[in-house]
């Protein structure tokens, strides 16, 4: 008896310090930084086009410094995948791999088709979300001008207000979102004070 309980000890001391020597403390100390970057201008947006409108010089002005931070933080992405691969949560934890997403999310169109496969093989590998993989999909075919497959895109329609950027085969739009493990379109929507119906969306 004495020995099992010696031997599963073992096994479970084994783990501990396998996982201590895989996680990766100041990279993913960089990333909490680079996320703090990327997410502290957007947060600050969201506020003020809410009180001055998106047109407003407030929100023009800080969308300038947003776009320059995100230069800033691709190319320390960029770097970081080229070093390391695409890391996920046992290397930086589940905030260091989001980060990674964010800042492609957040980049030009070659950026986002260049490294879409590589997020792929990093979904596989557990390294990245299937999520998130769905969201950078659908950035990249509406910046083709190509309708989106799991309705995470939104756009700012005429009145100034959001609306829903055009998704294929929408009837079914929550049996893909599902299939990724994303919320029902209806909950996402309510995220931008929408009411989501199909019927109405058809009417945009």
């Amino acid at each position: 008896m004495k020995k099992i309980i010696l031997l599963i000890t073992l096994v479970f001391s084994i783990n501990i310090i396998s996982a201590q020597s895989t996680f990766n403390k100041p990279l993913a100390d960089l990333l909490d930084t680079i996320y703090n970057e990327d997410q502290g201008g957007r947060h600050q947006l969201n506020e003020l086009q809410k009180q001055y409108g998106w047109q407003s010089e407030q929100v023009q002005s800080l969308m300038k410094k947003i776009m320059r931070q995100d230069s800033v933080n691709l190319v320390r992405v960029k770097k970081i995948i080229d070093t390391y691969g695409w890391p996920g949560p046992e290397e930086v934890g589940r905030q260091g791999t989001q980060t990674v997403f964010l800042v492609i999310q957040h980049s030009d169109s070659l950026t986002q088709v260049t490294y879409f496969p590589v997020m792929q093989d990093a979904v596989t590998k557990g390294k990245a979300e299937a999520a998130e993989l769905a969201l950078l999909e659908d950035r990249i075919l509406m910046k083709q001008g190509k309708e989106q497959i799991y309705g995470s895109q939104l756009q700012i329609g005429k009145n100034g207000k959001y609306e829903f950027y055009p998704i294929q085969d929408e009837p079914n739009v929550n049996k893909r979102r599902a299939s990724v493990g994303l919320e029902p379109i209806e909950d996402y929507a309510k995220r931008f004070d929408l009411i989501y119906t199909l019927s109405q969306q058809k009417e945009q």
